[in-house]
């Protein structure tokens, strides 16, 4: 069970890395009609998103 956890925690690690690159940020760092840039939005969704990934990895029940 440990290594399963463990092997999560790793991809979910791995996610972060892809996502967080410069090359697929820098795809959202264009202004929209107002003028504003849209990279600030995608940044916190991110984070957002993989902290509630991590917080269903590892406050998930034990399966025993």
């Amino acid at each position: 069970m440990k290594q399963a956890l463990s092997g999560r925690l790793v991809a979910l690690t791995l996610l972060a890395l892809v996502l967080f690159s410069p090359p697929l940020l820098l795809l959202f760092d264009r202004p929209t009609e107002g003028g504003i840039s849209t990279l600030p939005l995608v940044i916190y969704l991110v984070w957002a998103g993989l902290i509630l990934m991590a917080a269903l990895i590892l406050e998930r029940p034990d399966a025993d």
